[in-house]
Parts: structure tokens; C-alpha cells; sequence
């Protein structure tokens, strides 16, 4: 059965069928457009930098019988903008469904016409070829072509409004997902290749012509990569489940050594997982040496995420253990690419709550916001291998990809110090050289693992009336780089800053006491955890509690200052919550230096340690003057 509409006639404006036999009627544009314009370009000037293209009729493709691809995915994402008044600061981009000859740009004509068929599909015909779309992971009703239709206009409507200038950053919630479809062949829940379909429209229709997709999609986008194969235009790079070819989409295509063929070798990078668990540490890894090293030194004009958010942290398809700060950091290094121009088109992830919470994560680092804080992060050694195995292959094609950098780490073990063991033994050191402060003794066999050396005072703790009590990390590194695709550091010109020298000195000359408290841990191996427990004991959040228990209670001090410096107001409102009682008796003032966190932190459960807490932040300070130097 064939629906093909002559491209000439241009019928398929709005519905891709246009036949009197379809279901939904064609409702023409009531204000034409110019030919050269898209529809996310304003008549007047617009104030927004960011837009989303979303509509409800993409749920009108469903399982009457359940299944993964739900409608419920994108009616989610959409009900969590809504409800944070999101789509208030950006430009709402109407959607359309993709043209014919778009659609020829990345699928065959024959790919085409048995797409539109679905839609004219008899009930009886949907049970009978059931087993069949099974086969390729699909399921069909007669809202599927339309659905499909529009998934893809809508990621070209995306691209279009970055390449054309119109907009910064576009996010496309759109569904069914694209990147398993192949040039002949729907499969994996998807019909046409939205995100391969738009790179081919936005080459042919504006000045941009180098174009990197990134794939983070837990599956191999083998539609994609074969669509852009033999293509040097189109940088492929995905970050996928391989294990072994034996994850969906199976075979050897999407192996490491998966690069291109012709004139496209090298540009298709696959970074293929061994296992299940892969966490923000080993994407992140992954991104800092084969991803943004490649990116840079192919400089591209544009960049769209497949942005798959099955790899996100409860996810039982994928099985992986990426968080919602994980993407907003990728997404965040990838904004720093092509002059900030970005699309994110939606793809797979299949737990609705990861899924919404992923992605808006990454629509807030869309929209200008810092992604929230990771903790310290260590890839694991199946992540880091692969890593180097990847890295070894690529650099074959690309000088910034540097396989001795990328090596396991344990093959030099003995003989390696990291970066923040040096900046603590020199902490320790200056502060018992300059100012004569003892290291404090830590009971418990885990705390001093962990922050051995990293806690100091002056030798009059326990006799002054007022100390201070200063949390915080080990500094601020400002690193010069003697290549920003290599990321190589020019140690001669990088260095340390550490506003607490000039903290201490004024401690000092007020006669005061010090408790000093680095809480960046030592690295240790891996704690087991119980199935019952489910979380390992935080023992960054514990250390200032149990300091405040056996040292600060035990001191003569009356008059308590708690200064957090970045990451240390965390720990500084775990004592506030966990010692309410004593702390407001004693503590007379509150301190946080934000640093590059958002805002402060603040209690969350006490009324009563609420309202203490704001005026011993802002109004109890006149028995001393405290002049705080924030670094930024």
C-alpha cells in the first residue's frame, strides 16, 4: 500500500497523509509563512534565548496493553515544566509534522511510504501484524504515523530555530524516540530518526554544515550512525551499554572499534559500557577524555544531544546509575561547544520519574542555571578500561584523544599522590608550621580513614571564651592550560586559592580559638552495603557533629561562630539539625561563604532552628567584625 504525496504539491504542510481517508483533518496555517522563515521566528524581536516544542497529540500513540514507551513520558516532563514555570521563559516553537522530502533527506522512500501505511491500518490488520512489529521492538495503532510524524517535525523545528539564529538552546520533548531507526527499517520503538532527519535539513537549508550528535541514550543509536556513517560533516559520538554486543541493539556496529567507514572514518566514536552500573563518575570520565577533547578539535557549528535518559539511576531497562546532576553536568560541558548553540532532542528512558527529573536537570542548565554539586567522583575499573581501550582507537584519527592520560589508574598505583592528598599535607603543614595548630585525634576506625590530619586547632581550644569553628574543603585550584583540547596543565602558572589565610590571621589577632575542618575525604575503597540499609553512612555530614560532641561541648567556649565555606554549610546544617538544642544555646552567629553554590542552605525541618538560625545569621554579630573575602 503506497500514500506517497508528490513533494511538489506540497500537501503534507501539516498532516503527513494528507488524504481525505485520514482520521485527523488538515488544518492549514491561518497565517502563512514566508518560505525563508521558520515557525519559531517571531514577527517582532523576541526577549528569549531558549525554546521547547512539545505537543499532547504525540500521546495519541499507544499500547492498549501497556508497554515502556508510554505517552506518560512526555506528558510528564511537560506537567514538571509547567508546574515550575519553565515554559514561562521560553518560546513556545509549533510544532508540524516532517515533510516527505525531509523525511528522504536520512530514510528511503520505500521507509517512508510503510510509516504513512500504519495510519490506514484496519483493527484486524493491527492484531495480525502484531508478532510481526513485535519482532522489531515496535508496537503500531493508527495514531502511531502521526505521532511519529510530529516527533520528528518537531526536533527539525528545534534545530532549525538554533541553526537560523532565532534561538540559543532548544529542548524537544517529543515521542516515539529515533535514534534505532535506520535509513530502511523502523525498529526499537522508533519510526523515523527525528534527530538524523533534522541534521540533514539543517545542513540543506542554512549556513551550518558541521554538526556533532551526542548520544547518551543507554542504547547504541546504530540508525544514526549509520545514517552519518561515511559522513565527515556529522560527528557521532555515543555513550551506550555494549556488553559485548550483547545489549539491545546487539552485534559489532556499535563496538569501539565501530569508527565510519570511507570518508567518514573517525567520525563515529562509540564509547561501549562492559556492563550494567555505570555511574555520573564514569560518564564523566568518559566526557573529560574522549568526549569534549574530540568535540573541540572538530569545532562544531551545532550540537544536539540524543538525550535518552534510560541510563539514569533506577531506570530497569538500562540498569546504569546516572544522576540528574550527572546530565546537567554533560550538558552543561556540552554548552560550551559551538558558541553555546545546543538542541536537545528527547529519545528513550523509561522510568517516568527518572526520566522527568533527568530532564529537568538538563532544562535547567538550558536555561542558565549552574548543575548542582556532584560529590567526589571515582570511575570504576571497568569504565576506566573501556575508557582507554576507546582512547587508543580514536586516537588513531584525533591528536587531542592522549591514551597514556586515559590509563587504568592501578598500573601506576604505587607510585601516584592526588591532587587533593598534596593540597591537604600541605594544608596540614602550613597550618602547624605558621600558626602552630595540632592535629586533632578522631576515634572510630572509619572517621579517621577518611579525615586523619584534615582536623586542626589552636593550642587554646579548650580555653578561650569564643571559637570558631570553619568547615570547608581544601580550596579553590586555578589551573592555565597549555591546550584546551588536550586539557594539559601549565603547572608554572596554575595555583592554589585559599581565602582562609587571611581568615586565620584574623582569628588570631582576635584572640579567638580555632577549630579548623577539612571535609574533603580521603579516598578509601568502596564501603559494602547492606541490601537492608541500601546507603552507605555519610561521614562528611558526621564529622562536625562528632567534633561537636567530644571537643567543642568538652571546651571553656561560650561564644560559638560556625563558618561553612562552599560544600561545608552541609555539614555545618547537619550539626545545626542534629544538635539543635546545644547549638542554639551556645553557636552565636552562622556564616556561609556560598562560593559557587546557589544559595545558602537553610534548616528544613525545625520551625524553632528557623527562626534561630536567621537571626543568629543576620543579627547576632556585634561582638565581633568578621571581613570574609568570597572567591568566585
Amino acid at each position: 500500500m503506497s500514500n506517497v504525496v508528490d513533494e511538489n504539491t506540497d500537501m503534507d504542510v501539516d498532516h503527513p497523509a494528507a488524504s481525505s481517508s485520514s482520521s485527523i483533518p488538515v488544518v492549514p496555517d491561518p497565517i502563512p509563512q514566508p518560505p525563508n522563515r521558520a515557525r519559531s521566528e517571531p514577527f517582532n524581536q523576541s526577549p528569549y534565548t531558549v525554546g521547547y516544542v512539545y505537543s499532547a497529540e504525540m500521546t495519541n500513540h499507544y499500547n492498549v496493553k501497556g508497554h515502556q514507551e508510554t505517552p506518560q513520558r512526555i506528558s510528564s516532563i511537560w506537567e514538571a515544566v509547567a508546574k515550575a514555570e519553565y515554559h514561562t521563559q521560553m518560546k513556545h516553537i509549533p510544532i508540524r509534522a516532517v515533510k516527505r522530502h525531509e523525511c528522504l533527506l536520512a530514510h528511503s522512500e520505500d521507509h517512508w511510504d510503510k510509516v504513512l501505511a500504519i495510519e490506514h491500518m484496519t483493527p484486524q490488520q493491527i492484531v495480525d501484524s502484531e508478532e510481526y512489529y513485535e519482532q522489531l521492538s515496535l508496537y503500531v495503532m493508527q495514531g502511531t504515523t502521526r505521532a511519529a510524524c510530529l516527533s520528528c517535525g518537531g526536533a527539525i523545528e528545534a534545530c532549525l530555530a538554533v541553526a537560523r539564529g532565532e534561538l540559543k538552546k532548544t529542548f524537544a520533548i517529543v515521542r516515539p524516540p529515533g535514534h534505532h531507526a535506520e535509513p530502511d527499517e523502523h525498529m526499537g520503538f522508533c519510526f523515523f530518526n527525528n534527530v538524523a532527519v533534522a541534521a540533514r535539513v539543517v545542513q540543506q537549508s542554512t549556513k551550518t554544515k558541521r554538526i556533532l550528535i551526542l548520544d547518551w541514550d543507554v542504547h547504541h543509536g546504530n540508525g544514526t550512525q549509520k545514517a552519518f556513517n561515511d559522513d565527515p560533516s556529522i560527528l557521532y559520538i555515543s555513550l551506550h551499554r555494549y556488553d559485548g554486543g550483547a545489549f539491545y541493539p546487539c552485534g559489532p556496529f556499535g563496538g569501539l572499534q565501530s569508527c565510519g567507514e570511507g570518508a567518514g572514518l573517525g567520525y563515529s566514536v562509540n564509547i561501549p559500557w562492559s556492563d550494567k552500573g555505570m555511574g555520573d563518575a564514569d560518564y564523566i570520565h568518559a566526557f573529560q577524555k574522549i568526549v569534549m577533547p574530540i568535540a573541540m578539535e572538530f569545532a562544531p557549528e551545532l550540537v544536539i544531544i540524543s538525550a535518552g535518559f534510560d541510563a539514569a539511576r533506577g531506570d530497569e531497562l538500562g540498569e546504569c546509575s546516572v544522576s540528574p546532576a550527572g546530565y546537567a553536568h554533560m550538558t552543561h560541558m556540552l554548552a560550551g561547544l559551538a558558541g553555546g548553540r545546543l538542541v536537545v532532542a528527547l529519545e528513550g528512558g523509561y522510568n517516568i520519574e527518572a526520566l522527568t527529573s533527568s530532564a529537568m536537570a538538563v532544562l535547567k542548565v538550558i536555561l542558565g542555571e549552574a548543575p548542582d554539586d556532584l560529590p567526589p567522583l571515582e570511575a570504576s575499573e571497568s569504565a576506566t578500561e573501556v575508557v582507554w581501550l576507546v582512547a587508543k582507537e580514536q586516537s588513531k584519527y584525533w591528536k587531542s584523544v592522549d591514551p597514556k592520560a586515559c590509563e587504568p589508574r592501578e598500573e601506576v598505583e604505587p607510585i601516584t599522590f592526588s591532587i587533593p592528598e598534596i593540597l591537604k599535607a600541605h594544608r596540614q603543614h602550613y597550618l602547624s608550621s605558621t600558626h602552630n595548630m595540632m592535629t586533632v585525634p578522631l576515634l572510630g576506625e572509619e572517621l579517621n580513614k577518611r579525615f586523619y590530619s584534615q582536623v586542626m586547632c589552636s593550642n587554646d581550644l579548650f580555653e578561650n571564651d569564643t571559637m570558631i569553628v570553619f568547615v570547608h574543603e581544601f580550596g579553590n585550584l586555578r589551573t592555565e592550560l597549555e591546550s584546551a583540547a588536550s586539557c594539559d596543565v601549565k603547572l608554572e602558572k596554575s595555583y592554589l586559592i585559599d581565602f582562609s589565610k587571611e581568615l586565620i590571621v584574623w582569628v588570631k589577632e582576635a584572640g579567638y580559638s580555632l577549630l579548623d575542618i577539612n571535609i574533603f575525604p580521603k579516598p578509601t575503597p568502596p564501603t559494602v552495603v547492606s541490601k537492608r540499609s541500601k546507603s552507605a553512612p555519610d561521614y562528611t555530614k558526621q564529622i562536625a557533629t562528632y567534633l561537636w560532641d567530644n571537643y567543642i561541648q568538652l571546651s571553656s567556649a561560650q561564644k560559638i561562630v560556625l563558618i561553612g565555606h562552599g560544600p561545608g554549610g552541609h555539614a555545618v546544617m547537619e550539626l545545626l539539625e542534629n544538635r539543635t538544642t546545644s547549638v542554639m544555646n551556645t553557636v552565636k552567629a552562622v556564616i556561609q561563604v556560598v562560593g559557587h553554590t546557589k544559595v545558602p542552605i537553610v534548616p528544613k525541618f525545625s520551625d524553632d532552628l528557623r527562626v534561630w538560625y536567621t537571626k543568629a545569621s543576620a543579627h547576632e554579630l556585634e561582638f565581633f567584625t568578621v571581613e570574609t573575602h568570597q572567591t568566585s
